[in-house]
This record gives structure tokens, C-alpha cells and sequence, in this order.
């Protein structure tokens, strides 16, 4: 079986849609999806083990190629009997007295619930990592992020640019990738000779004639 295409993802990003797509254009070609932090995802396709990855902008690698993809939007995150879970948004003026937590999300949920502060987080993540002890609301006039399919530029191959095309909405007609073919066997080749066809059972023989002399026409012509 083929190596598998290893693609990496940061929280709150699925990639599902994509690796559906994928199998069933290139079934051949088993596609991996493996959850990441940022900063292993990263280290991951410096190192060769990771294709590609969805990770959120900036990235400043002059080695890694990125097409953005879309944007989220922020949620503040709170204990669920917070003053401000009656509000239907958050502005930057109702946090001013509120603790605000900035961390890795996993363990800064862990302190929202426990009530230590406030966080903000792309709605995303706020929904991959929900609890029934808190509670989000969207927050204003907070800057939004982006989530965008890095690679390192030296090593795309064939199957990296399959991907590409994949995520970007390229159909299976229009895909200029050509990974299936090129894991095909070639055609045999033909001779470009054209071969004069003979009735079955007779040869055909053809008598050279000697240099110098033509050969006889017959009488009459």
C-alpha cells in the first residue's frame, strides 16, 4: 500500500469535507488526518512527517506556501451564571473590569469554568471545546482569525498539489493534478510502422532487382 498523505489540523478546524473528497478521487492514496498544535503541526512539516496542515495566519516561515481560506469569528467565553451571559454581545468596554485569560484553549477553558476569568477564542475552538458550565457570546470589535492550508514549498509533490485542488474547490474534471495517472502503469507502446495485411495462409515476396538492369515489360503494353 502507498504511504499515506499526512495532513495536520489545529483545534477547531474539520477537515472531514475534504478528506471525503479525497477518498474518493484518490482511493489508492490513504489520506492520514492527524489533530496538532500549532507549533507541532508546524515543526511537523519542517521535519517531512506532515504534507500539509490547517493552522491559523500569520505563519512566518519563508519556506511554507499558504492559501487562506476563510475567517472566524470571536466569542468571549464565561461561567455560565456570569454577569455578562445576559448580554447578546460583548464589547471591549464590558470587559474592563473582567480577568481575561490568554493561554493554550484547553486549559484556559479549565480556569473559565472554574471562574477565574474570561477568555476570548475563535467561535470554533469555543464550540470544539463546549462544556455545560460555560457559556459564549460573540464578541465586538474583536479582531477575527484565519485559518489557512500551509506546505513547504520544496517538498510539494503531485499529491500535495491533488490536495490543493481539492481544498480550494477544484472539481475532479478540472484538477490539474495528476497523482492517479501518475501512479498508473503506462500504456504499452505500439510500433508506428504500418503493417500491409495478408490473406491468410500466403506470404508475400518481393524479388530485388539487380542494379543496372529494369525489369521486362510485358508484350502488348
Amino acid at each position: 500500500m502507498a504511504e499515506p498523505f499526512v495532513v495536520a489540523f489545529v483545534l477547531g478546524v474539520t477537515p472531514g469535507k475534504w478528506a471525503r473528497i479525497w477518498e474518493e478521487r484518490l482511493p489508492e492514496h490513504p489520506l492520514f488526518l492527524e489533530p496538532l498544535a500549532p507549533g507541532d503541526a508546524l515543526a511537523g512539516i519542517e521535519a517531512g512527517t506532515v504534507h500539509a496542515a490547517f493552522v491559523r495566519l500569520p505563519v512566518d516561515d519563508a519556506e511554507l506556501s499558504s492559501i487562506p481560506l476563510y475567517e472566524e469569528q470571536p466569542v468571549v467565553v464565561m461561567p455560565k451564571d456570569h454577569v455578562l451571559s445576559v448580554l447578546d454581545a460583548v464589547s471591549p468596554a464590558d470587559l474592563s473590569d473582567e480577568t481575561l485569560l490568554d493561554g493554550e484553549w484547553t486549559e484556559t477553558i479549565e480556569l473559565v469554568a472554574a471562574n477565574v476569568g474570561v477568555a476570548t477564542m475563535p467561535q470554533s475552538v469555543a464550540r470544539a471545546l463546549s462544556r455545560r458550565d460555560v457559556v459564549t457570546r460573540p464578541a465586538v470589535e474583536a479582531p477575527t482569525t484565519r485559518v489557512a492550508l500551509v506546505w513547504r514549498t520544496d517538498a510539494a509533490t503531485l499529491l500535495t498539489e491533488e490536495f490543493i485542488g481539492i481544498v480550494r474547490g477544484r472539481t475532479a474534471n478540472s484538477s490539474r493534478g495528476s497523482a492517479k495517472e501518475a501512479s498508473a502503469e503506462p500504456p504499452p507502446r505500439r510500433d508506428p510502422t504500418p503493417r500491409r495485411a495478408t490473406k491468410p495462409g500466403r506470404t508475400s515476396k518481393v524479388t530485388p532487382t539487380p542494379r543496372g538492369k529494369r525489369p521486362k515489360r510485358p508484350k502488348g503494353r
